[in-house]
């Protein structure tokens, strides 16, 4: 009898629970939250603290005390802090920009019917597939000022006499840097703007084709308004990527020469690790969010322009 009175009780709850499980909303909610545990765990964390870290003189092996903008102020008036501020925004601006128009004619040119297309597109992805360190390391050899296998073969075409110093030298090593970056990039650029374009339908080049377009009309005037959206967050990848890029710089020239090739990354690492000042170094991190930040706001205004584009309002 005791049974059956609590199960009698305990309907209305089940029943309460029903409507609750079914909705969407929720269970969107509830598969979310493993994803969620799992940023603010390995995300939220470690921005809050290092947010934290750039307030504090903590330095490594003793704690620090609040010391309030002094490290931002310190940084105002260091000429290395805004040396790599402009190599950071040289070094996007211009690998971001090569990235785009390389992969964008890569994309059209892999969209286009040509032999073993299958093949091709599986050697264009080997550049992003390769481990950055190891793709690195191999750039490292192929700039070598004594070994170099660019200069060797400039030799003896009689191009140059003498090997060029691609690393020891401030313009050389951030051409160097810039293309390399550019080549472990336009693989993502180019499969991605590849995927956009295969959702074009064909029957709208036809329609412009039969109306006389030309094909930098069709270009103009379909293409890239149709991959716009897809541009808008391809871009902020890439930008995202590059702004914050360390490991390529870190292997190939450390920062140098003459710190030409610092990124706020490396410096950021440099004062924080090997410098000793956490909180220095937390706080050149901390100052490169504004940047990602913005590129994240172009992001949003692309996908803004999909949403107008559909007709839709969510």
């Amino acid at each position: 009898m005791a049974n059956a009175a609590l199960t009698h009780a305990d309907a209305p709850a089940a029943r309460s629970r029903e409507p609750l499980l079914q909705s969407k909303g929720f269970l969107g909610l509830l598969f979310m939250l493993p994803g969620a545990a799992f940023l603010l765990i390995f995300l939220t964390y470690p921005l809050g603290l290092g947010v934290w870290l750039g307030f504090t003189d903590t330095r490594i092996g003793r704690a620090g005390v609040f010391v309030g903008l002094e490290n931002y102020q310190l940084l105002w008036e260091d000429s290395l802090f805004w040396l790599s501020v402009f190599n950071t925004i040289l070094y996007t601006v211009v690998a971001s920009v090569l990235k785009f128009g390389l992969g964008l004619w890569l994309a059209l040119l892999l969209n286009e019917h040509i032999p073993f297309k299958a093949f091709v597109r599986a050697v264009v992805l080997l550049p992003w597939v390769v481990p950055t360190v190891l793709s690195a390391i191999a750039f490292w050899w192929i700039y070598d000022s004594q070994f170099s296998i660019i200069s060797w073969a400039l030799i003896n075409l009689g191009l140059i006499e003498t090997p060029i110093n691609f690393l020891g030298d401030t313009t050389n090593a951030r051409i160097t840097v810039i293309l390399t970056n550019v080549w472990r990039g336009i693989p993502f650029v180019a499969i991605t703007l590849l995927a956009g374009l295969q959702t074009i339908s064909p029957s709208l080049h036809e329609a412009a084709t039969l109306d006389g377009a030309t094909s930098w009309q069709r270009f103009r005037y379909i293409t890239l308004p149709m991959l716009s959206p897809l541009i808008a967050v391809v871009m902020t990848f890439s930008v995202l990527f590059t702004f914050t890029d360390f490991q390529l710089i870190y292997v190939l020239t450390r920062g140098g020469p003459l710190n030409a090739t610092h990124l706020m990354a490396t410096l950021s690492f440099q004062r924080a690790i090997p410098g000793g000042q956490l909180g220095e170094g937390a706080a050149i991190a901390v100052a490169m969010v504004p940047f990602l930040l913005a590129a994240i706001l172009f992001s949003y205004f692309g996908l803004q322009r999909r949403r107008w584009q559909q007709g839709g309002t969510d």
